[in-house]
């Protein structure tokens, strides 16, 4: 068996390991505000709690789908009796139209906050048409 081979068995396995972790844990719905400019659309997530590693964005066909986990914040030996902090990991999925450049899409984190950019494609940006005399 080639090391590609393995490399992608190996992968396929943690995808699964990480859809049964997924399923057992409370799943969330980030806040999010949406910008947009002539060039650009800006998506801004509240991911409190979550740190840069364990953070996931995938874009697969259509759908870009934002997942956090989220690590239990009870100190070591301690039970938690009660909690007013809603506990889950994060994910949110949108459907991206053709109107944005997928190739060029970046991604940003600081302080709990995700910041993706989606450039518009070349065929969604506004142009001036020129008029032209009927003279």
């Amino acid at each position: 068996m080639s090391e590609k081979t393995l490399e992608i068995e190996k992968q396929e396995e943690r995808s699964k390991i990480e859809k049964t972790a997924r399923q057992d844990r409370r799943i969330l719905k980030p806040r999010i505000d949406l910008y947009e400019a002539d060039e650009v659309i800006v998506l801004v997530v509240d991911l409190p709690g979550v740190k840069e590693q364990d953070i996931d964005v995938t874009l697969e066909k259509d759908h870009l789908t934002i997942y956090g986990a989220v690590e239990d914040r009870a100190p070591e030996g301690y039970r938690r009796v009660y909690s007013e902090f809603c506990y889950g990991d994060f994910e949110r999925s949108f459907l991206v139209s053709n109107e944005i450049d997928r190739d060029n899409i970046e991604a940003s984190f600081d302080n709990g906050v995700l910041t993706l950019s989606l450039p518009k494609a070349e065929t969604a940006k506004a142009r001036k048409i020129a008029l032209q005399s009927a003279n």
